[in-house]
Formats: C-alpha cells, sequence, structure tokens
C-alpha cells in the first residue's frame, strides 16, 4: 500500500458528492464572509454547508454545546420536531429570521422584529428594524425590544434558507420590502403563507425538490403522554406495592406449612426480580417514521448517478432436505426483485451441507428471475415471492390499471408452477443417492459429497457478468458459496457460516451493509432495503448504528396462535422499550447491518465542543490551564511534514487496546509506533510493517480482505480482476483461515452459544453502538414458524439453552464490560435475555404449591388481616393495570397477550427447564444431551400440523402438573364437603392457585390431546406414574403432622 501524501485529512459522504476537509495546524483555512477566517462546517443532520448569519459569522443553532446544524434543519426541529438540540437535548431558542413555534413565549422572548416573521398583511416598521439582534463576542446575544408586534407566519423549515442571499451590513426599506416579497411568493405557492395581491415570481419547483430533500429522513415518535405517564405511575406503584407486599410475607410465616410457605416466598422474591429485569427496559418506548419519498429526492436525482450505498444480502441454510428449497428459492426471488437499484444488490447464499440439490435449484431459480424480476417491477407487485403472491386470498387487480396485467399474470403463475414442478423433481432425484456420489452434469464429481469433508466452492450467477432478464436488463449477482469443511476444525455452525459470507462478500462486492435472513424469511416488502436506509445513511446518526433490526411475522399461523409462535408482545412491546435506551438486541434475521461494526470497530466519537483558550495567559501557565499547546502542534507539523496527516482523524476506531483508523486508502499506523519511528524511515517503515502484522493477526492473512476493511465507504480496490477476486474469496472461506485471529471472539458473529445472535448484538452494544427497531406499515419480512405443540417446544429448547451457554461465559452481561458503554436499562434486558430460563425451577415448584395445598389441608398464607388483604388485592390490580396500560400504549390486542402469558408457563415448566440442565451438563460436565423427536402421520387440511403430535420428554412436567393440580381440585371440594361449610372459606384460596396453573396450562392440554383427543399411551402412563408416586409418598411421609416419641399419655377417664 502506498503512503497517503496528502496533509490534510479528506473525508467524502457517500451519500453526496462532497469533499469534507480538516486542515493541519499550519494550514490556510478558506476565506469566509466578511473577510473572518473560519472552517467550513458540514450540517451533522442532512450533510450540507452550515450556512452564515447575516454578520458573516457562523450560524450556531445550539450555544450550550455548539452542536453542528444548517438553518433549515434547526428551523424544522423547531417547527416539527422535538425542538431540542440532538447532542444535548436542550431546548433550541428562536434566533434572528426564524418564525415562533409554541414554547417560544414561555422563555420570556417578547422581542419582535420583521425579519424573524413576516406579515401577512402589509403594515409600517421602523427604519432600523434590522438591527434588532446584536452578537457580542463571547456569544451571547443582547436583544433591543421593538413597541410593535408584528402578526407571523409560521413558514416552512425552509424558510431561513431562502432568505439568505448577499450578505449585507444594512439595507434600506426598499431592499427589504422586494425580498419580502420574493419570499412570499414563493411560500405561498407551498400553501405555507395566505395569498396576496402583490409578488408574481414564477414558482421554483427545483427549490422546493431540494428543500424537501434537504429534510430528515427519518423522525423519532414518542408515546403520547397521556399513554405513557399512567404506564410509568401504575409500575412506581406496583413497585411501591411489591415492597410492601414482600414485607408482609417475610414477617407472617405459615407455621403450621413452613416448608411450603418457604418455598413459596422464594418463589415470589424471584419472580418480582425478574418482573424488574423484564419491565424497566420499557420504560421508555417510542415509534419511528421513515421518509422514502426524502431518500429518494436526496439520493436518486435525476440526471444524476444513483447514490444509494449497496447492500450485500445473506441467506443461510444447512440441510435443503429439512429446509425445502422451493422456500430458499422464493427468499431468493424476493431478494432479487426488491426494489433497489439492481447493481448495488448482491446475494449471497451459505450451503453449509455442501448439497448439489440447492446447488442446481439456485441454477433453476437464476433462471426464473429472468422472467419473474420484470414482471414484478412492470407491475408493483407486492410480496415479490411467487409462492405467497399467488396463494394471497385477496383482490389481485385492485389499483392494476395496465391492460396487459391479467395475460402476464396468467402466464407468469404457469412458469411458476413448471419452475416449481422442475424443483420437485430435483428434490425427489436427491432422495436417492447413487453410490458412487453425486456427478454434475459436465460429468465431473460433485466436490460436496462427503458434506464433513469437501473443499471451498463458489459459484456466481447472474450480475454485470451474467445473463440479462428477458427486457436486456440487469439482474444483481447471486452467488454460491459453500464454505471449506476438513475433520479435526472447529466449523461453529451457523456463526461461523455467517462469518464466512463476510468475507466473501468483503472480497467479491464490499457493499458498506449487509442484510441477514433466513433461507424461510423472504421480503415482504419491496423497499425494505429503503427503509434501512433512512438510517443508516442519516449523516448523523447512520456512522453510530450498528444495525437496523426489523420485527419478525410469520406466514400460516393458525388464527387464535395458540402457542404463541407470533411472539407479539416481544416484537412490539419489548424491541419497542429497547429502541428507546440504546437500540433492540439482534434476533438472527430481519438485520441489516453496518460492515464496520461486525469488523469489531468501534463508533466514531462525537465531536465535542472545543475549550476556549487565550494566548495571554504566560506560558508557565499553560502546564495548568491549557495544557501543551507547543507538542500539540509540533505533533501537527510533523505528522503533515511525513504525509501521515490524514492517517489521523476523530473516527479512530479502538480495537483489542490498539487504535486503528479506517481510510479509504492508504496504509494504517499506530500512534506509539508512529511517535517512536520518527527519527528515521526505516523505523516508519519497521512500524508499517507491525501494523500489517497486527491486522493479519486479527482479520487473517488475506490482503484483500484486510485492505476491504479499510475503505470507509465499501467497493473493491482498483485495477483487480473477478478471477484474482474469486480466488481470494476460496482462500478466505478455507477451514483454517481463522486459525489465531479474532474471528468469532471480537469480529463478526460470535462463538460460544446456539444463540449467537444475542451474543453478537450484545458485544456491540458493549462497544458504544446503538440500533435501531424500523417497523414499517406493510411488515418488511415474513417468515415460517412451527406450529405444532413439539416443534414449538423444540425451537424454545434451543434459544433458551443458548441463553444458559452466555450465562455460563465470559460474556454474561452479569459481568461482562462493566468499563464500557453499555447503558444500564440495555444491560438489564441482556440480563433478562439470559436469566429467564432459571425462573423454570421457581415457577415448576410454585406450580406444585396449589396441588400439595389441596391434597394436605394447609396452605401458604395464614389468616389474612385486613391490611394484608388490602395489600394483596392492591398488588392483584397493579398486575391488571399494568397488563392494560401496557396494551394501550402498543396496541396489542389482549388475546396476544394473554396467549404470551400462557406459553410463559407452558415453557417454563418444559423446554426452559430441560434447557437449564442439559446447559449445566454441556458447560460444566462436557455431556452433550439431545432430545429427540419422532413424529406421526400429519393431516392434510389447513393448520393440519397444528394438530401433529410427536412425543418428546419435554411433554411429561407440564401433562404431570395439570394432573396433580385436577386430583388437587377433586380432593379439596371432597374434603370441603364432608367437613362441612366451615372449611369452604379457606378452601378458595387454594382452588384460585390451583385454577391459575391449569388456565395457564389449558392450551398444552388442548395439544395434548390433538384433535381426535387421543393422548400416546406413554404420557397418559408416565403422567399417572409420577402424579400416583408424588401422592403415596406424600401421604406416607407427612411433613404437617406432628411427630411424637415414647408412648402416648392420656388422663385416666375414671376418678381414681
Amino acid at each position: 500500500m502506498a503512503s497517503n501524501t496528502m496533509a490534510g485529512f479528506y473525508t467524502g459522504s457517500h451519500g453526496r458528492s462532497e469533499l469534507h476537509s480538516s486542515h493541519g495546524a499550519d494550514e490556510p483555512r478558506t476565506p469566509t464572509h466578511h473577510g473572518q477566517s473560519a472552517v467550513v462546517k458540514a450540517c451533522r443532520v442532512c450533510g450540507d454547508e452550515i450556512g452564515f448569519k447575516e454578520n458573516g459569522e457562523l450560524f450556531v443553532a445550539c450555544h450550550v454545546c455548539g452542536f453542528p446544524v444548517c438553518r433549515p434543519c434547526y428551523e424544522y426541529e423547531r417547527s416539527e420536531g422535538s425542538q431540542c438540540c440532538p447532542q444535548c437535548n436542550t431546548r433550541y431558542k428562536r434566533h434572528k429570521g426564524c418564525p415562533r413555534v409554541s414554547g417560544d413565549d414561555e422563555e420570556g422572548d417578547d422581542h419582535d422584529d420583521f425579519d424573524d416573521e413576516f406579515q401577512i398583511k402589509h403594515q409600517e416598521h421602523p427604519p432600523d428594524w434590522h438591527h434588532a439582534a446584536n452578537h457580542s463576542e463571547n456569544g451571547d446575544y443582547s436583544h433591543q425590544k421593538w413597541h410593535n408586534n408584528f402578526p407571523g407566519s409560521t413558514a416552512g423549515s425552509v424558510a431561513g434558507k431562502e432568505l439568505e442571499g448577499e450578505q449585507k451590513e444594512s439595507h434600506t426599506n426598499a431592499e427589504w420590502k422586494e425580498r419580502v416579497e420574493k419570499w412570499k411568493t414563493r411560500q405561498e405557492k407551498r400553501g405555507l403563507v395566505t395569498k396576496d395581491d402583490g409578488g408574481n415570481d414564477p414558482p421554483e419547483e427545483d427549490e422546493y425538490l431540494l428543500a424537501e430533500a434537504r429534510q430528515p429522513l427519518w423522525r423519532k415518535v414518542p408515546i403520547s403522554s397521556s399513554l405513557i405517564s399512567p404506564y410509568r405511575i401504575v409500575i412506581v406503584l406496583r413497585l411501591v406495592i411489591l415492597a410492601f407486599f414482600f414485607h408482609f410475607r417475610i414477617l407472617t410465616p405459615a407455621y403450621d406449612a413452613f416448608p411450603l410457605w418457604l418455598i413459596s416466598v422464594i418463589c415470589e422474591i424471584w419472580f418480582g426480580f425478574s418482573w424488574i429485569l423484564d419491565q424497566f427496559p420499557k420504560w421508555a418506548p417510542i415509534n419511528r417514521e421513515t421518509y422514502l419519498d426524502r431518500l429518494t429526492l436526496r439520493f436518486e436525482r435525476d440526471g444524476e448517478p444513483n447514490r444509494l450505498s449497496p447492500v450485500d444480502v445473506f441467506v443461510s441454510t444447512v440441510d435443503p432436505l429439512k429446509e425445502p428449497p422451493i422456500i430458499t428459492a422464493n427468499t431468493v426471488l424476493s431478494i432479487l426483485s426488491a426494489d433497489y437499484p439492481v447493481e448495488k444488490v448482491s446475494c449471497y447464499v451459505s450451503d453449509d451441507g455442501a448439497s448439489m440439490l440447492l446447488f442446481d435449484s439456485l441454477s433453476e431459480t437464476a433462471e426464473f428471475a429472468r422472467r419473474w424480476v420484470p414482471f414484478c417491477k412492470k407491475y408493483g407487485i407486492e410480496p415479490r415471492a411467487p409462492e405467497f403472491y399467488f396463494s394471497e386470498k385477496i383482490d389481485y387487480l385492485k389499483d392494476k390499471v395496465q391492460p396487459t396485467f391479467v395475460k402476464d399474470r396468467r402466464a407468469m403463475k404457469r412458469e411458476y408452477e413448471e419452475f416449481k414442478v422442475r424443483i420437485n423433481a430435483l428434490v425427489a432425484k436427491a432422495l436417492k443417492k447413487p453410490e458412487e456420489g453425486w456427478v454434475m452434469q459436465d460429468g465431473t464429481p460433485w466436490p460436496g459429497n462427503n458434506t464433513r469433508d469437501h473443499p471451498g466452492m463458489i459459484q456466481v450467477y447472474l450480475g454485470s457478468e451474467g445473463a440479462l432478464d428477458v427486457e436486456g436488463k440487469e439482474l444483481p449477482k447471486l452467488v454460491y458459496v459453500s464454505r471449506e469443511k476438513r475433520p479435526g476444525y472447529q466449523h461453529h455452525k451457523k456463526a461461523g457460516a455467517m462469518n464466512a459470507l463476510v468475507r466473501v462478500s468483503a472480497v467479491l462486492t464490499n457493499a458498506p451493509f449487509m442484510l441477514n435472513l433466513d433461507c424461510d424469511h423472504y421480503i415482504n416488502n419491496s423497499k425494505a432495503m429503503r427503509e434501512a436506509m433512512c438510517f443508516l445513511m442519516d449523516p448523523q446518526l447512520g456512522k453510530k448504528l450498528c444495525y437496523v433490526q426489523f420485527p419478525q411475522r410469520f406466514d400460516g399461523i393458525d388464527l387464535h396462535d395458540r402457542y404463541a409462535n407470533r411472539n407479539v408482545v416481544f416484537f412490539d412491546i419489548n424491541m419497542r422499550g429497547l429502541d428507546g435506551i440504546q437500540g433492540p438486541v439482534y434476533v438472527g434475521t430481519g438485520t441489516v447491518f453496518n460492515r464496520p461494526a461486525l469488523y469489531g470497530y468501534d463508533p466514531p466519537v462525537s465531536e465535542k465542543r472545543q475549550k476556549m483558550t487565550c494566548d495571554c495567559w504566560p506560558s508557565w501557565c499553560c502546564c495548568c490551564c491549557g495544557g501543551s499547546r507547543k507538542s500539540k502542534s509540533k505533533k501537527k507539523s510533523l505528522k503533515g511534514l511525513l504525509g501521515l496527516g490524514g492517517l489521523y482523524s476523530k473516527n479512530k476506531k479502538k480495537m483489542m487496546g490498539k487504535n486503528y483508523s479506517r481510510k479509504s486508502s492508504g496504509p494504517v499506523f499506530d500512534l506509539e509506533e508512529i511517535e517512536e519511528g520518527l527519527e528515521g524511515y526505516e523505523e516508519l517503515e519497521k512500524s508499517s510493517l507491525m501494523s500489517q502484522k497486527n491486522f493479519e493477526k486479527r482479520f487473517g492473512q488475506s490482503p484483500v480482505f484486510i485492505a476491504s476493511t479499510l475503505m470507509e465507504d465499501g467497493g473493491l480496490p482498483e485495477g483487480t480482476n473477478s478471477t484474482s477476486l474469486i480466488k481470494e474469496a476460496i482462500h478466505v472461506i478455507s477451514c483454517g483461515y481463522e486459525e489465531k485471529t479474532e474471528w468469532g471472539k471480537e469480529i463478526g458473529w460470535i462463538y460460544g452459544s446456539v444463540t449467537e445472535d444475542i451474543l453478537t448484538g450484545f458485544k456491540m452494544h458493549c462497544r458504544g453502538w446503538k440500533s435501531v427497531y424500523c417497523m414499517p406499515k406493510r411488515p418488511a419480512f415474513k417468515g415460517s414458524a412451527p406450529i405444532n405443540l413439539s416443534d414449538r417446544l423444540h425451537q424454545v429448547l434451543r434459544w433458551a439453552l443458548g441463553s444458559v451457554e452466555i450465562f455460563l461465559s465470559r460474556h454474561c452481561p452479569l459481568w461482562y464490560a462493566y468499563g464500557g458503554k453499555l447503558k444500564w436499562l440495555e444491560r438489564l434486558a441482556y440480563i433478562n435475555t439470559i436469566v429467564y430460563p432459571f425462573t423454570s425451577i421457581p415457577l415448576l415448584a410454585y406450580c406444585t404449591i396449589p396441588a400439595v395445598c389441596l391434597l394436605t389441608g394447609k396452605f401458604i398464607i395464614p389468616t389474612l388481616t385486613n391490611l394484608a388483604s388490602v395489600w394483596f388485592l392492591a398488588l392483584f390490580l397493579s398486575i391488571i393495570v399494568t397488563g392494560v396500560l401496557e396494551l394501550r400504549w402498543s396496541g396489542v390486542s389482549i388475546e396476544d397477550w394473554w396467549r404470551n402469558e400462557q406459553f410463559w408457563v407452558i415453557g417454563g415448566v418444559s423446554a426452559h427447564l430441560f434447557a437449564v440442565f442439559q446447559g449445566l451438563l454441556k458447560v460444566l460436565a462436557g455431556v452433550d444431551t439431545n432430545f429427540t423427536v419422532t413424529s406421526k402421520a400429519a393431516d392434510d387440511a389447513e393448520f393440519g400440523e397444528l394438530y401433529l403430535f410427536k412425543w418428546t420428554t419435554l411433554l411429561i412436567p407440564p401433562t404431570t402438573l395439570i394432573i396433580l393440580n385436577m386430583v388437587g381440585v377433586v380432593a379439596g371440594i371432597s374434603d370441603a364437603i364432608n367437613n362441612g361449610y366451615g372449611s369452604w372459606g379457606p378452601l378458595f384460596g387454594k382452588l384460585f392457585f390451583a385454577f391459575w396453573v391449569i388456565v395457564h396450562l389449558y392450551p398444552f392440554l388442548k395439544g395434548l390431546m390433538g384433535r381426535q383427543n387421543r393422548t400416546p399411551t406413554i404420557v397418559v402412563l408416565w403422567s399417572i406414574l409420577l402424579a400416583s408416586i408424588f401422592s403415596l409418598v406424600w401421604v406416607r411421609i407427612d411433613p404437617f403432622l406432628p411427630k411424637q416419641t415414647g408412648p402416648i399419655l392420656k388422663q385416666c377417664g375414671v376418678d381414681c
């Protein structure tokens, strides 16, 4: 790499054709208005230059922190936004030339001037009104009050921009009147002011579009205070009530059932702790909305090159026999036909099973895409996955006006059916593997015949060098990738496959952003990538975002969502709460990543306001007050002399204790190494070599990949050819490439858990990155979910097992990265994600207690006093009111909320319980226990899989709990009948707890009985056996009967 000889550090906005330069200490600066010297700054909201005020000074929106914002963005924020500075959250004060907004009068700003607010009707003004505000040296404004108040017009956010003309020290009344008339004419066109008789300037459409493009690409929509304030008040009240409740429970033990009371109190304390972990991260939920039209105006102007950022899309699959190729094909087709520039989309499909079936299926998919993609873009089809588009039960003619649509749709549907038949033929062929292995069409053996021992494979379809569509237009690039696998190497399952895709894509296309999808999650909203770009290409927020997370939505789930497969409470409540803190957690799919965040870099540090210095102090004061200014200037001039000034920027990335800076070209040096090497060029070259070795230790031995990591806006190095890039791509997916590197430790998807998604997102947030939750009106992605009971429990088991593995690792949020930049409420949320499986133990005990109380006649709560009854009632009501208010601000239905509560109990006493013990055995003892699933025939009717029953060990604990509580209810009622009226009062409390358990487990009972209400004999036998043994043992060793020793002495009844 050649050294950069430019003395200044130059950065270009990849969303705009701009070049910004940060000059050294001795370099000349650009002269500004009125001969004053200042550095031209860019707005951190829209990226444009910050203008000057009429007196020639740089416009400063916020005088508290000096955050650089241009005047149009400042006015837009005051009129349409939160009216606060994005950096310090201080309310913006009204500047001269800005319309009034609500709240200005509260600040005591009673001055008025014609420059601030233009009249709609003609009025007389004092001749010296333009001197309304004078700027003092220290940046404060000294305002002069006027006696006349002028009725103003709250003009648009670009009014200040339009009034900027030639800066003048003074103006006559005639000159200002002329400017006012021109401004009013433009505002009348936009409907921002009432039409006046004067002014006949022609409309300026281009100026309007330019002003619209300057507006923010997204905005934060806070929850209404009428919805969120009562919710927060009830949370605080519930916390207080909970404290008094525990005070009562601990100080009033039930001595006749002390063991049961002790167990119940321990369980309740754990439940309270879990509630705090779950509740407080939802303290400040927010919504966000995007403006796709502004994105188009800013980056896709007519007659100019498209400046949207490229996106690499990753699709991962393992076994095409378990993950049908037709589903993967639909996902790929939805990606290739997305509403995004074709030359900026590349789709990478990872085949971790090295299957020739998937390889042939992608070949068929690429051929079908030549017809499907132009059809979708011509008629604006949604969704663009053909299987789901043709199966939609809607009026497909709605909003369609082209006469050829019906004919083309029928032809396309027939072609898709033929495509499905060809895929089905490939699947049928794959079921019978030849003894000699698979053979490709050219007669060569398939390299992946041995799925555990095969070389790396890459095949590029379509793209700029591939086939065109039927209309002769270019298609997005489609790449098949199967990483090398050899015996004796750790491959790390999905996380390893994703890291291989990161490296391959960096070598072949190197897009700055990456979209991660599961093979069964197709793009349901063709503008999904544009939605993400509204955040990632934002000049202020984009560089600080590690990823944009979309909610998961699912097809094919039964109407009542019996097993909470939609997970609505998590995606619509918890994730929106996290979005108001540091961002949502990464959920494994539907995520657009910022590539530098996956490389282990720290986010760029926000520019701090420079401290004011003065040269009037004596030199000996510098060490006490201002620091060593001379030494800093020496370093700057020395670096400029050696041509190294461009290597240091405020966007330094800290990696593993060493500082690296990323640049579009040129070597990267460490600060200490450069200072040591200033004595001679040989030492400087040595430091460059050391830096290169550091990169190789971190990223692996691939010069092309290392060069790609240093490119700020992505793209490929100049002078590369496709053959050499493919060769390098094969190298970076070799099985030994990650050895002695930091892949999976600090870079890419993190290893060490089956839920690598949580771990990867957690590491990014610990470095200080932020994430954003994007919920477009039309769901961005849709996928499939298991809807039968057994498969659903095994899915939850895998998630819970991953959480237990993280809990027992060094990355546990309870103790990891406390010196980092993870916010406390975000940490609470991550602690909740890894602690929740352990709730299964107290939950199982608590669900058993009602049955024990009914069978023994004991109870965990002594006789209630009036005050104790109040606390119980208050706690019960606070739980209900919290749930109701949560549903109110989130929009979640009460049915979805109740299904979530039910499955929390079902999963807690089954899958979560097994995950805890399996995780402990795996991590502590090295024993990997698998729970196998065997299925019987499924029903072919709609939602037939819902009634499919698969025997699994996970079904035993909840079945036992149901039988125990039912037996307890019968025994308790029978005992009350036998003992008379007085025993019914204490019985109601016990029956309430027992019915609480049964109602929560009711969906499990329905799934257990199936459509024919028949249950496998083995389940019934095991459950009855365990329940019977437990009951008999309890009766035999009843711990609540007083134990007596020695002879029983009674007083004789005879007077002797």
